[in-house]
């Protein structure tokens, strides 16, 4: 089920708010820990198991881990803190890196392992994390272990956060677990929030999407130049809208059980390094690698630029078992290692226009973008030729940007990049204005209903990152 279906909006969603709210407050997490698993039972029953699992292992292991600290067992505490993250890390190879692992072997040693197909469970990169994050806080005690096995099972499962994040620390939810009210405000912001994700998802990401997904797929026909700008122009908005969309109608959907879920996005596409990208983009998976990878490695302490690589390395892996991921990894590692040694603080950088580091910034992360998207290697460098007209033979060029350029793309081109701009000053406007509210509220109940056409007339569009 995805938020941007007829099921999960007409269905899904209205019933569990009117249980939720006529059901006393002492059952509520029991009620949203059901309709979680529901959530992620439709059309997923085969891999409901595997969460009922995780959420049994880390809850008795956080018991266990709360004990020894307790005691005064350090020793035994990190033994067992180790064979945890293991054990998490472990169903996470197996499901997600085990047939990628094989492929390398196999080529390596010219052998011929096979295991067959292993279908990989939606949202096991997330709720994985989620669990590691909350035996390492109370190993280092950040906070006593959760004695309530439903206070566990929600703040893994709460499916508005459950097949994409963001990743949230324990810490983030527990004071939220009790005593939480849904406010009529709390309750219409949730809902408006809910509606820009939409939008965000519907209106542009899946639009740019199609554009993108034509071009990608036509590489090997050959292409000219603008087509192959094009296509990467496209799939940067829709990326960026596709995940951002489902990060707003999460934290939306968070607002309207009473949840303050943690943003995972702050305008990326205005930072002027790729530094300031990763403190912007994926804010909750790039915290998560700091604290529990960049920290324990070293930090700033020793060995930073090791460290820094190391980091994005393990980003590129944790995206996806191929060699664009890593290689899109380590290559931010590189970029990023080179602007905290020769760029960044350095004087005659810092004199540089902002809007020429955005721009070299922006057109970086476009570039990387494809590796990220392109299915091989191979195709990658394909399309990094026709991108930069190198090796192209004009004769048998089949695919021209006419075929792909007309007036709904250039409009929802140029929709995509006004919306990755902030407003702070209008938002504050319309914040202290009942008029332009009301504009505000008029604008977001026409853009839900172009969604509701728009979702008539398209066919199953899935969220990028699903497949992470």
């Amino acid at each position: 089920m995805v938020f941007s279906s007829f099921v999960f909006i007409v269905l899904f969603l209205p019933v569990a708010l009117i249980l939720y709210c006529i059901t006393p407050q002492r059952f509520k997490n029991i009620l949203l820990v059901a309709f979680s698993l529901i959530f992620y039972v439709w059309g997923l029953a085969e891999n409901i198991w595997l969460l009922l699992g995780s959420i049994l292992f880390n809850y008795l292991l956080g018991l266990l881990l709360g004990h020894l600290k307790d005691k005064a067992e350090p020793k035994l505490s990190r033994l067992i803190l180790t064979l945890g993250i293991i054990a998490n890390l472990s169903v996470l190879f197996y499901y997600k890196y085990l047939l990628f692992a094989l492929k390398g072997v196999n080529l390596a040693f010219h052998s011929h392992i096979s295991i067959g197909a292993i279908a990989l469970p939606v949202g096991i990169s997330f709720f994985t994390f989620q669990g590691i994050a909350y035996l390492v806080d109370i190993h280092k005690g950040r906070f006593e272990a959760e004695k309530n096995l439903v206070g566990i099972a929600l703040y893994m499962s709460f499916f508005p956060k459950l097949v994409q994040g963001p990743i949230m620390r324990y810490s983030d939810i527990k004071s939220q677990l009790t005593g939480r009210r849904v406010t009529p405000e709390l309750l219409a912001s949730g809902i408006n929030r809910f509606i820009i994700g939409l939008s965000k998802k519907v209106i542009i990401a899946d639009i740019l999407g199609l554009s993108a997904d034509k071009i990608f797929g036509a590489v090997s026909l050959g292409m000219d130049t603008p087509t192959a700008w094009i296509g990467i122009i496209c799939y940067t908005f829709q990326i960026y809208f596709d995940f951002s969309g489902y990060s707003d109608m999460a934290i939306g959907l968070g607002q309207m059980f009473g949840f303050k879920i943690i943003e995972n996005f702050n305008y990326p596409y205005i930072s002027q390094s790729a530094t300031e990208l990763w403190r912007r983009w994926h804010i909750s998976l790039s915290t998560w690698f700091r604290e529990y990878l960049y920290i324990p490695l070293g930090g700033n302490r020793k060995h930073v630029y090791f460290n820094i690589f190391i980091v994005f390395l393990a980003t590129g892996i944790w995206h996806g078992a191929d060699l664009t991921f890593i290689l899109w990894g380590a290559l931010y590692g590189v970029l990023i290692v080179i602007e905290k040694r020769f760029l960044l603080k350095k004087a005659w950088y810092e004199r540089l226009p902002a809007v020429l580091k955005g721009g070299f910034t922006f057109i970086s992360v476009m570039l990387l973008w494809v590796l990220f998207r392109a299915n091989s290697i191979r195709i990658a460098l394909d399309y990094y030729k026709a991108l930069l007209g190198i090796g192209i033979n004009t004769a048998k060029i089949e695919i021209f940007w006419q075929y792909y350029i007309d007036k709904r793309l250039i409009f929802t081109i140029v929709i995509a990049i006004a919306a990755s701009l902030p407003y702070a000053k209008l938002k504050e406007r319309i914040a202290s204005s009942p008029r332009l509210a009301t504009v505000k509220s008029v604008t977001l109940s026409l853009l839900f209903a172009v969604c509701v056409v728009y979702m008539i007339n398209s066919t199953y569009s899935p969220f990028i990152y699903f497949q992470f």
